[in-house]
């Protein structure tokens, strides 16, 4: 794949790839789903390729996009859960701001200290995150001690609060259910 135009050379026309990654990417609509949609505009697409699509292309669209990304809110809601991923459970580390944003998402083998330190680290580096005011967590015990690891190294702000709470975090909870389909082109 040529870095300045992926797409050319292809059997499909760009326009028709890049809707159908960026429909999968957003909607919860499965590669079947698609294949039919395209179907109905007599356009015959396999879900197989459908596939390729978004694991070849959804990377590139990430770094292409993320510069134009708005800058976020400094109310930080954070969680991770469990996939898995051919047949391996992964922790999905996952940061929204106070609109519902994802500011950004991480997989990991392991759920310690390091693993939450490390995807702090990766969010405060986004060209698209702003400080945050306030980081809201649930319980994992792994978090207070990255924070203050990251106050520590000054990545982080003192002047950040910390809310840990077992019942605050819903807001990212509730988007963990409402957008699965988001994780699996990982």
């Amino acid at each position: 794949m040529q870095p300045s135009k992926p797409l050319k050379w292809r059997h499909f026309q760009p326009d028709l790839t890049l809707l159908n990654v960026r429909w999968y990417l957003r909607y919860g609509l499965s590669y079947r789903d698609l294949e039919e949609m395209m179907m109905e505009r007599g356009v015959k697409v396999d879900h197989t390729t459908l596939y390729r699509w978004v694991q070849a292309y959804s990377p590139e669209l990430d770094k292409r996009c993320r510069r134009h990304l708005k800058p976020t809110s400094d109310s930080w809601w954070v969680d991770e859960t469990y996939i898995k991923i051919k047949g391996v459970w992964k922790s999905l580390y996952r940061a929204v701001d106070s609109e519902g944003n994802t500011l950004d998402f991480m997989l990991s083998a392991k759920r310690d200290t390091k693993a939450a330190k490390r995807f702090f680290k990766k969010v405060l580096n986004a060209s698209h995150t702003i400080e945050p005011r306030v980081i809201t967590v649930d319980k994992n015990a792994a978090y207070p001690p990255a924070i203050a690891g990251l106050k520590k190294d000054e990545a982080l702000p003192e002047a950040t609060e910390t809310r840990q709470s077992k019942y605050l975090n819903n807001t990212v909870e509730m988007n963990h259910s409402q957008y699965p389909h988001l994780f699996w082109a990982v």
